[in-house]
C-alpha cells in the first residue's frame, strides 16, 4: 500500500513537471493506447471495455479541441484533423469496425510524432 501511494505521488510529480509538448505527447499516446485496447476489446467479443475504451478516447480528442491554442497559423489545420479524429471515432463506435481503428491509428501516431519531433527541436532552442 505504501509503495503504491509513492508510486501515485512520483506519478502526479512528474505529470505536474511536464513541459506542454509532453504532456501533448503523452494524450497522443493514450488515444493510441484506448484504440488498441478497443480494437483487442473487439477481438475478444468484449463490448463493455470496447465502449469505455472508445469513449476515453473521444474525450482526450475533445480535450485538445477544447485546449487547441488557435493562436498558429497552423492550428486550423489540427482543430481539422481532431475532427477528423472526432468522425472517425464516432465511426468506430457506431459500427464497431475495427477496420477503421486499423485506418485511424497510424494518423495519431504521425501527428504524436510530429509534435514529439517538434518539441525536440524546440527543446534544442
Amino acid at each position: 500500500m505504501m509503495a503504491l501511494n509513492g508510486y501515485q505521488q512520483y506519478k502526479a510529480q512528474s505529470v505536474n513537471t511536464m513541459t506542454n509538448g509532453e504532456m501533448l505527447i503523452l494524450l497522443y499516446d493514450e488515444i493510441i493506447k484506448r484504440l488498441t485496447r478497443a480494437e483487442f476489446a473487439l477481438q475478444q467479443g468484449n463490448i463493455t471495455l470496447f465502449d469505455e475504451s472508445v469513449i476515453r478516447a473521444r474525450d482526450i480528442v475533445r480535450y485538445l479541441i477544447d485546449t487547441l491554442d488557435r493562436s498558429y497559423p497552423i492550428s486550423g489545420e489540427i482543430a481539422r484533423m481532431y475532427d477528423f479524429f472526432l468522425y472517425e471515432i464516432s465511426r468506430i463506435s457506431a459500427g464497431r469496425n475495427a477496420q477503421v481503428i486499423q485506418e485511424l491509428k497510424p494518423l495519431v501516431q504521425e501527428l504524436r510524432d510530429t509534435f514529439k519531433e517538434a518539441d525536440k527541436i524546440r527543446g534544442a532552442h
